[in-house]
């Protein structure tokens, strides 16, 4: 996911304002992905299991993401698209639900950890960021083709 990430950056950094907003919220939320998944260069000692306070910032972070893609990012960007004609407004519009399935899922991992009042719920961590890395890798894939849709039409 940080090699894709880089890649956008090289592609579309400094082209749009919101594109860099973009990317650079995703950069802070794969850090705590990072942080929290316990990988590299976050590693933790091999039995060793994040803090609850590191898992609720992280479901923050994760939340902040999916919350200004939906209520900021996209909007914006379908008002963009809308003056390139409809066959953009219709790409950027076919996007929108597959991205939404990744919130669900963002959502559920969200509410699992911030409502947890056991430790315990830990012990399944590894198998949920894992589903949910998965989520969110094709979320990126769906949102980096809002983002080329955006560039290609820059002047």
């Amino acid at each position: 996911m940080l090699t894709k990430l880089e890649k956008a950056e090289k592609r579309w950094g400094g082209s749009h304002n919101l594109i860099d907003q973009w990317i650079n919220h995703r950069r802070k939320l794969l850090i705590q992905y990072f942080i929290v998944a316990g990988l590299a260069p976050y590693s933790r000692s091999e039995k060793s299991l994040p803090s609850m306070d590191q898992v609720k910032q992280f479901c923050a972070q994760l939340v902040d993401y999916v919350s200004e893609g939906h209520f900021e990012v996209y909007n914006n960007v379908v008002k963009a698209c809308e003056k390139f004609g409809e066959a953009s407004i219709e790409t950027a519009n076919g996007l929108l639900p597959m991205i939404s399935e990744s919130t669900d899922i963002a959502l559920d991992f969200n509410d699992k950890y911030t409502d947890a009042v056991d430790e315990q719920v830990l012990y399944q961590l590894d198998n949920d960021l894992s589903h949910l890395a998965q989520a969110m890798e094709s979320r990126f894939e769906l949102e980096d083709e809002l983002i080329e849709l955006l560039y290609q039409r820059l002047p």
